[in-house]
């Protein structure tokens, strides 16, 4: 293999001769080798979104006077080539690193400088020309580009996972209004309640995600503010006072965001506050979907000897001893993914604590549970909804025998035969193994005509005028 040697403080390295990463990469990659297995390539938005921090830096900094023409259109072509999503295969980087990311920003420092070389017929390497640090990451340190990378990445990663979110509300809604007429028995605390419909309980899910798709945007717009021009602590060293609101606007122009400047640099710059905010309204996206799950596992119990009210699309054989058993596994893999999204959050609450001083270094690991709690989470609804959700029957007879079964219509009849006399005729029920129906005539609480109108699902599963009668 044909290298070429390089060298940082630390001495010469040999960097294969065709690789556009550079040394510091190179120390990086053997430092954190497969720490998390997941390396920056892993995402292409990230990829993007450091290309457009370092696009828009090279644009001000040539504004002000501080690269020639030849170098700022050299690396803005090269960072133009990796959003469009060339050179990935370059950042080759660990996901979880010392450093704070330091190393990140030294991945993409040196891709845009070698492709930049070659971009001015130099080459890779050949640093006096274009140079990682001193014209890639001019104006720039480590500790303003890299937030406002991942938070960048994190906005446009956002907007995927609540695409991905909307379709599965839509599924839900769909159900429905096509589950509306079926008639079954609500619960509470696992025991019998009183009647609802089928499509009620699956409106209900589609309106619970419904809120998590403002909370989600609410909590990217806190992404929003950055500390571009920041550089190293906050207070802005080796950069120029008019850097931090001429970057932003470049970051505008590139991105269509509302990119805000932060108003006080050396607060934001150890501040995590938006990532945790945003990990937090994951957490409770999944918590609320894995809640979901454990319902449809449960509603599809049996097929005998459970609540059978409906039936999931059948996906693969369930046991290797049981024929014929079918397990509900998207369900199960989604409650997975939640139980990982909730620990993910737990991550990212101790590593935001882990900050001191003026920089909070535990970054990249909660840069790496955000981006795999969203990756999760719209592979995991995209499952449930094509899957799952979609293919979901009901077993309407059986919904509505138990109706008729249960104990629990003795509650629509409360206000016409008293508290009293109900809890009699569902204490009978229960001891007597007969219906509520029987007894109510047999006591001659009500006619055969006041009890099939009381009971009538319209009757029971929407607030109505009550029947009262006279003694």
């Amino acid at each position: 293999m044909s290298t070429r040697i390089e060298h940082d403080l630390l001495g010469n390295k040999e960097i294969p001769l065709d690789a556009y990463y550079g040394v510091q990469t190179l120390r990086a990659m053997e430092n954190f080798d497969n720490i998390s297995g997941i390396t920056i390539s892993a995402y292409p938005e990230y990829v993007k979104a450091l290309a457009t921090v370092k696009w828009a830096a090279a644009k001000a900094n040539h504004q002000l006077g501080l690269l020639t023409d030849e170098v700022a259109n050299a690396i803005t072509q090269a960072c133009d080539e990796i959003i469009e999503g060339q050179f990935h295969d370059q950042f080759l980087v660990d996901m979880i690193q010392g450093g704070a990311g330091t190393s990140t920003n030294m991945n993409i420092n040196e891709v845009v400088a070698n492709r930049a070389l070659e971009i001015m017929g130099h080459n890779k390497g050949e640093y006096e020309y274009c140079h990682p640090n001193n014209h890639v990451n001019l104006s720039q340190s480590t500790n303003d580009a890299y937030p406002t990378s991942f938070k960048l990445a994190f906005i446009n990663m956002n907007k995927k996972l609540v695409a991905e979110l909307g379709l599965l509300i839509n599924s839900f809604k769909a159900k429905g209004e096509e589950f509306k007429d079926i008639l079954k028995m609500g619960r509470t605390q696992l025991q019998d309640a009183v009647p609802m419909t089928l499509g009620q309980e699956f409106n209900a899910f589609s309106v619970t995600l419904s809120e998590e798709v403002e909370r989600l945007n609410q909590m990217a717009e806190l992404l929003l503010w950055t500390n571009m021009g920041a550089t190293a602590i906050g207070t802005g060293i080796n950069s120029e006072p008019e850097y931090p609101d001429l970057v932003d606007s470049y970051l505008r122009e590139k991105t269509s965001l509302d990119i805000q400047k932060s108003p006080d640099f050396i607060e934001a710059t150890p501040d995590t506050g938006a990532v945790v905010m945003y990990s937090s309204a994951m957490k409770r996206m999944a918590i609320k979907l894995s809640k979901i799950c454990n319902d449809l596992r449960l509603l599809s119990s049996g097929p005998r000897c459970g609540l059978n009210e409906i039936n999931l699309p059948p996906m693969q054989p369930g046991s290797t001893i049981m024929p014929g058993k079918v397990n509900p596994v998207i369900p199960e893999v989604v409650n997975q993914i939640c139980f990982k999204v909730i620990g993910n959050d737990v991550t990212v609450s101790f590593a935001a604590e882990a900050g001191q001083l003026q920089l909070n270094v535990m970054e990249p690991v909660m840069v790496h549970t955000i981006f795999s709690s969203i990756r999760m989470l719209m592979k995991g609804m995209n499952r449930l909804r094509t899957l799952c959700v979609d293919g979901i029957t009901a077993n309407a007879e059986h919904c509505h025998n138990m109706v008729l079964n249960s104990i629990g219509i003795v509650t629509a009849l409360n206000p016409t035969i008293g508290y009293e006399a109900a809890t009699r005729v569902a204490k009978r029920a229960l001891d007597e193994q007969r219906s509520v129906y029987d007894l109510v005539l047999e006591e001659k609480l009500l006619t055969k005509e006041e009890l099939d109108e009381l009971l009538q699902p319209e009757m029971m599963i929407k607030p109505h005028k009550f029947y009262l009668k006279k003694s």
